[in-house]
């Protein structure tokens, strides 16, 4: 059996047990040929706080075998919608149980605040958890009208099997929840790639994967460096899906393995540089308020943050001035402050990174009216930072940069902000606010993005005023 270790919680006078090995048939187990570990460190003081045993691809073996294994003889088509249905609510059910003492060590691996972590990104996993388990014994196909009589055509939804799912650190437990529960839902057996950078929420989950009751092998959890445990999940010629979240340049990767190895199939959400139209008709303090949270939630680490503004040139000077009233209201701190509303950014690779971009943005000649300035402190922080005047070519303009850095240009036309808009490699994310319900729908179509976002509210006289529409699609959950 591998360790299980204490972590001390300062701020609580508490600690939180963690097994600390790989979670292979319902087992915490060292390698079966490495002695390497992953150290794990919280960013908000720099410190490592616990060291898990790093998989390498025998060990990837080893999962993917005992996935097999269970797929065919205890999952799969051997188990019946209402068993996995009830199997998944268990899980739903002891997370929900779990939920402070999870978002206490989300806090401690990932940074973000105690509060966030624990309504939004837990309370949503447990929300998604219990939407498939509802879905699990739903499963069903249909009959196909033909022209012989004589015979009959239907159709079956089967399991795929062994699913490999790599999951990124901006979101720990969420991406967890997203890519697990349709998987169990429709009876395939999954094996776990957390990032290397945030490894303890999903091994505190394995645990209880066991105490929920489900089988040997279903859920298996290996931590280890992307470039061994997540190209060896990539190109396995048992892993018969690959669903990942992260980078674009990994996708790729990702992508070339899995069509070299057995054409498996690949399910990829990637990055994003969404952008966020401002028309002059738009209720403007709304509009800063959901710009503000659109770039410092999660400190700016999510795919879909809203990092490039353009604002009509009639309303520009006064929206920036209300934009950076309000996003000046936005804590970052120390995750186990109450009053933090952003963490630290995830490691000092990730802190080096958004620091790059912020003095790019400086050289290339953005103005910037906000942040942009270094703490004399420990930890990974940067506070939100706000260019304006900038231009298309900028390197802080078309590239993602995942953390509190945002961009600010206008346009005079709606024809100028739509080209604006769609001028990006990424088509991830996009929002816009308006109060002319005829444009907000024109406009959303023309964007060319998977999510548009906009925002109705209904005024105090009883109008509809229109600043966003959300429509999203379902492709990340698959």
């Amino acid at each position: 059996m591998a360790n299980t270790v204490k972590i001390p919680v300062p701020a609580l006078n508490k600690e939180i047990s963690v097994s600390t090995g790989l979670f292979i048939n319902n087992e915490f187990v060292p390698s079966v040929d490495s002695s390497e570990v992953i150290q794990c460190f919280n960013p908000a003081t720099e410190e490592i706080i616990a060291s898990v045993v790093a998989g390498s691809s025998k060990d990837i073996d080893v999962a993917v075998a005992a996935a097999r294994k269970a797929f065919k003889t205890s999952w799969g088509k051997n188990v019946t919608g209402w068993e996995r249905s009830r199997l998944i609510n268990k899980l739903a059910d002891l997370i929900e149980r779990d939920a402070q003492e999870l978002a206490e060590l989300e806090t401690l691996n990932n940074g973000k605040p105690v509060a966030i972590a624990r309504d939004f990104d837990i309370g949503d996993s447990i929300q998604c958890l219990r939407y498939y388990a509802g879905w699990a014994d739903k499963v069903t196909g249909q009959t196909i009208e033909v022209d012989n009589k004589s015979k009959m055509a239907f159709t079956r939804h089967e399991p795929i099997g062994v699913c490999g799912q790599i999951i990124p650190w901006n979101y720990p437990i969420n991406m967890w929840a997203w890519k697990v529960a349709p998987a169990l839902a429709v009876g395939c057996t999954i094996v776990m790639k957390p990032s290397e950078l945030t490894p303890l929420t999903a091994l505190k989950l394995s645990e209880l994967v066991v105490e929920a009751g489900f089988p040997p092998g279903v859920i298996n959890t290996v931590p280890s460096l992307g470039s061994v445990g997540g190209a060896a999940l990539s190109a396995h010629p048992d892993v018969d899906k690959i669903a990942f979240t992260g980078s674009t340049l990994t996708g790729r990767k990702i992508m070339e393995a899995a069509a070299k190895s057995n054409l498996k199939k690949v399910s990829l959400e990637l990055g994003g540089k969404s952008p966020q139209l401002i028309f002059e008709s738009a209720d403007l303090q709304q509009a800063a308020a959901w710009s503000a949270l659109g770039i410092c939630y999660n400190t700016g680490q999510d795919c879909t943050a809203g990092s490039r503004i353009y604002v009509q040139d009639t309303v520009y000077d006064k929206f920036i001035d209300v934009l950076v009233s309000t996003v000046k209201e936005t804590v970052i701190g120390n995750g186990f402050d109450q009053k933090t509303g952003g963490g630290p950014l995830v490691s000092k690779a990730q802190f080096d990174r958004v620091w790059g971009y912020i003095d790019a943005g400086k050289a290339e000649g953005a103005k910037v009216v906000l942040g942009g300035e270094r703490r004399n402190t420990k930890g990974f922080f940067v506070d939100p930072t706000i260019f304006t005047d900038v231009s298309s070519d900028m390197k802080i303009v078309k590239e993602e940069i995942f953390g509190p850095v945002l961009s600010i240009g206008r346009f005079k036309t709606e024809e100028e902000a739509v080209a604006l808009a769609n001028n990006t490699t990424y088509g991830l994310g996009a929002g816009l606010h308006s109060t002319d319900a005829s444009q907000c729908m024109r406009v959303s179509g023309l964007l060319e993005a998977g999510t548009v976002r906009d925002l109705s509210d209904v005024t105090a006289s009883g109008s509809i005023r229109i600043s966003s529409i959300l429509f999203i699609g379902l492709g990340q959950f698959i």
